[in-house]
């Protein structure tokens, strides 16, 4: 009976944390080897290292790249539309190179847009932009503008 009373009243206090069994009490730490941890030889383990090093460089690369294609394209709109230049975006395209330019998907629409915007400068494009209009609404305002000249013609002027 005293050992069933010790035993109970034993596992009691190690669950209270006060001590008792100092077996127990080891702290149960994972292998020191990170590559025991991950359940493969030294050698595998450098590897897989040097690997996912060279990922992240290919990664950061990339984005580096991205970040400059996306400045340049900024630079390119501030030039079209005349706004002021950024120091950022020039200091991004520096740190990707110097040799970055537009994506392929961005040329091609600055250059549809640069097609549309000389065919709009064009005789022709002007032609177009007639042919647009409303004729019938543009009569309307040359006759109703005609008329009052005239009524204010003949209120300044006896002859007519």
């Amino acid at each position: 009976m005293a050992f069933l009373m010790k035993s109970m009243l034993s596992n009691q206090v190690k669950n209270l944390g006060l001590g008792g069994g100092g077996e127990e009490n080891k702290e149960e730490s994972g292998p020191s080897d990170p590559a025991a941890a991950a359940g493969m030889t030294r050698e595998e383990y450098e590897e897989y290292q040097k690997q996912i090093v060279e990922e992240k460089m290919e990664r950061d690369a990339a984005f580096t790249q991205k970040k400059a294609e996306r400045a340049c394209l900024r630079v390119h709109l501030r030039e079209k539309y005349r706004l002021p230049k950024s120091e950022m975006d020039e200091n991004q395209i520096q740190m990707a190179g110097d040799d970055v330019d537009l994506p392929e998907d961005l040329q091609k629409m600055v250059a549809e847009d640069q097609v549309e915007e000389e065919d709009k400068e064009s005789i022709l494009g002007q032609l177009q932009n007639i042919q647009n209009m409303d004729i019938d609404s543009i009569k309307e305002k040359a006759q109703a503008t005609f008329t009052e000249i005239k009524q204010a013609a003949e209120q300044k002027c006896c002859i007519m």
